[in-house]
């Protein structure tokens, strides 16, 4: 029998992708969106790239009679809705706190009354802060924030006691999460609470701590919407990305089609209850790396990466995903490869309209007093 699935936040780049994946293997898919103008442009119009065949309902995830209405005759959620950026973050605290708090409560309030089988949160790599590391002795180390001293130096790197440099590992769901701004304190309130009212409520529950993921459909007019489409913009545009610190902080990258194939899974896995998932590549590469593979799929081979120097507040300088437990407990593991995605993202963007805000959205925080 065919399951009915809401997907909230639906219309935008990951949960079109997760529909598509639904849909797919036979489940009936719905989706609540408030088709927010950062993203969807100031007409607010049902994407083009949504699946013709998903039931949208345009309404805010904060308003319980739109999210009661939205999960009529659901068997199980799909929770994307949140705001994204970190930056973005440290100055629209309020509104973040709102739409990814309030509106997780929200949820969760209308489940408690009306439980589905199951439920799947997105999470997201900025719950662990700086990623995992080990010393010259090969012992685990958490990282110690860099001080302000340290970064408007130029000194990038994290260091032990002894300020010898920490090397980074990869970062497995049992590390300690460090909360260094309102989007990764909001992100682990999602989290957290998702799995914790299930629970108490007889639901299955996953959380999938999403990395840096990119592909076709991704919001390029918004800069805060992930590194890699800032990339895409500004070489579209004709301008060399901009990247902070020296370039070689390492991140890891995942393709959206990966992501929406480990939302299935974790839907269908019993198993997986209460626990949370690393999604990504678990392959790193450094910032400056990614800048240079996306200027080449895009054929802009006259540009080359601007190193600024800068520090934006809530950066974090390495973080790489440990996927083993995805991989042993939902049986997933990711299919595309960084060069493969990026021509096909090269691909998509042929022909669409890419706005760059980068230096808008820089600006926003020099004025705030949130980078060096």
């Amino acid at each position: 029998m065919s399951k009915n699935v809401l997907i909230t936040g639906g219309a935008g780049f990951i949960g079109a992708h997760v529909a598509n994946e639904l849909l797919q293997h036979g489940y009936r898919v719905r989706a609540i969106d408030s088709l927010v103008s950062q993203v969807h442009g100031p007409e607010r119009r049902r994407p083009s790239y949504l699946n013709s065949d998903v039931d949208l309902i345009t309404g805010d995830i904060r308003d319980s009679q739109t999210v009661s209405r939205a999960l009529r005759q659901m068997d199980a959620v799909v929770h994307l809705v949140a705001l994204v950026g970190v930056g973005q973050s440290m100055y629209q605290i309020d509104e973040y706190t709102s739409v990814n708090n309030l509106g997780t409560g929200t949820l969760m309030q209308v489940l408690s009354a009306r439980p589905v089988e199951s439920v799947v949160v997105a999470s997201s790599m900025s719950v662990y802060g700086e990623g995992l590391y080990r010393d010259a002795d090969g012992n685990a180390k958490l990282a110690q924030d860099r001080t302000i001293e340290q970064l408007k130096a130029g000194d990038w790197e994290i260091r032990d006691e002894a300020g010898r440099p920490l090397i980074p590992v990869p970062t497995p769901e049992d590390k300690t999460p460090a909360l260094v701004s309102v989007y990764a304190l909001s992100k682990y309130d999602q989290e957290r609470m998702t799995l914790i009212v299930a629970r108490a409520y007889g639901m299955r529950a996953v959380a999938l701590r999403f990395f840096n993921t990119y592909g076709p459909y991704q919001a390029l007019s918004n800069p805060y919407t992930g590194v890699l489409s800032n990339f895409a913009a500004r070489v579209l545009n004709g301008r060399a990305p901009l990247i902070y610190e020296d370039g070689l902080q390492k991140r890891d990258f995942v393709s959206v089609y990966d992501v929406a194939a480990a939302c299935r899974l974790a839907l269908e896995n019993e198993t997986a209850n209460g626990q949370a998932f690393n999604i990504s590549s678990g392959e790193a590469a450094t910032v400056k790396e990614i800048a240079e593979r996306t200027i080449r799929a895009l054929g802009s081979d006259d540009l080359e990466p601007e190193i600024t120097g800068r520090y934006r507040a809530g950066d974090i300088r390495h973080c790489f995903a440990d996927i083993s437990r995805a991989r042993d407990v939902l049986g997933w593991r990711p299919r595309v490869s960084l060069d493969h995605g990026l021509q096909d993202l090269a691909a998509w963007l042929e022909g669409q309209t890419t706005p760059d805000r980068v230096m808008e959205a820089r600006g926003e925080l020099a004025a705030r007093g949130l980078m060096l």
